[in-house]
């Protein structure tokens, strides 16, 4: 007997999203079916184009089918970043589907780097990626994004995101004199920062804006979350004691702000000698236990890598990605981690907003 699209679409409704831990109907990810006897084509739309489960997703639907009498099943996965619910068309960026804050409790400990290429292995899912680095003190990404002495351009009264490395980028860094000092106090920090994100920075559709915060608790942080309703926020730490402490704090200040904490990072969890060698020089896995006390994701460990370190210096994130196979491996599981924590923050709960008087 020939199925019936009625027959598959009930078998399609024993397929749960493994992350989401509801089938992919209720989910609305089902988004095409067609039966031509014993052949049928599914449409599957993932919530982010990094689901880092999509092999699951595609064996259980394709496993499901079987069982009622698929002679073949040809499944097209689709993707389309979700943004969170609550999320109105008058907020201050609607354009941008999920805003991430990127913090640490104290500098030093790869914060920038991490946001960085959070940003670029998003794109490289497939997802419209910007970055901000609001890191207004201390911006790196000039020579991260390898963009040192170019000035961005304008129209208008707008400045157009640098479209590098497949990334939307904005950074302070471009704005100013070459290795001038960024002395603000905190009213200054305030208002360069919500010009530089609201103000006078265009940007396109987004999926995901990556903003790269300044170390510790201050000034930009309670601006940021002031101003927008934030998907979450990702602390970066190392593995020893001195910088959990802080990283704590900053997890505490994000969840005092109302940014839900979608996961730690562990930035130089040991270093990979030559020979393959692996040193817990920091003692590895420190990070990974406070978010175990915490209650919170840990997205996953970085080594210390020479090519990371090279990478970064040449302006070339892209070659992280497509150079030293467990450098590419690392970054890509913390990538696909984060991807699959915001697309579970959207379906559970609106995004909370902070207001202050």
């Amino acid at each position: 007997m020939a199925l019936t699209r009625d027959q598959v679409i009930a078998a399609l409704r024993t397929v749960q999203d493994p992350e989401l831990f509801k089938d992919i109907v209720t989910l609305n990810m089902v988004k095409d079916v067609r039966v031509e006897g014993g052949d049928v084509f599914v449409t599957v739309e993932l919530t982010t184009p990094a689901c880092p489960l999509k092999d699951v997703i595609e064996r259980d639907v394709t496993n499901a089918l079987t069982r009622i009498g698929a002679t073949s099943v040809k499944l097209n996965l689709t993707a389309n970043t979700r943004g969170a619910t609550s999320q109105r068309k008058d907020d201050a960026l609607p354009q941008v589907k999920n805003i991430i804050a990127v913090g640490a409790g104290k500098g030093g400990v790869g914060k920038s780097t991490i946001a960085l290429n959070l940003a670029v292995g998003l794109q490289r899912c497939g997802a419209k990626v910007g970055l901000m680095d609001g890191d207004i003190y201390g911006p790196s990404m000039p020579t991260m994004l390898g963009l040192k002495g170019k000035p961005p351009q304008v129209r208008g009264n707008k400045i157009q995101p640098f479209h590098v490395h497949g990334v939307h980028a904005i950074t302070i860094g471009a704005l100013v004199e070459q290795d001038k000092p960024l002395i603000w106090r905190g009213p200054m920090a305030h208002g360069a920062f919500k010009q530089l994100l609201l103000d006078n920075t265009e940007w396109p559709e987004l999926d995901y804006l990556i903003v790269d915060l300044p170390p510790g608790t201050g000034d930009v942080p309670l601006t940021l979350c002031q101003l927008l309703p934030l998907t979450g926020a990702v602390v970066v730490a190392t593995p020893q004691q001195v910088a959990l402490d802080d990283a704590i704090r900053a997890v505490r200040m994000f969840q005092q702000l109302g940014a839900p904490i979608l996961g730690i990072v562990e930035n130089m969890s040991y270093f990979i000698a030559e020979g393959g060698v692996e040193s817990d020089i920091f003692g590895r896995g420190g990070a990974q236990r406070a978010a175990q006390t915490l209650g919170l994701p840990f997205l996953g460990e970085l080594p210390m890598f020479t090519e990371l370190r090279v990478n970064s210096d040449a302006g070339n994130p892209t070659a992280n990605f497509t150079g030293h196979p467990k450098l590419r491996e690392s970054l890509e599981k913390i990538v696909t981690h984060l991807a699959g924590e915001v697309s579970k923050r959207n379906l559970a709960t609106p995004t909370p907003t902070l207001n202050i008087t």
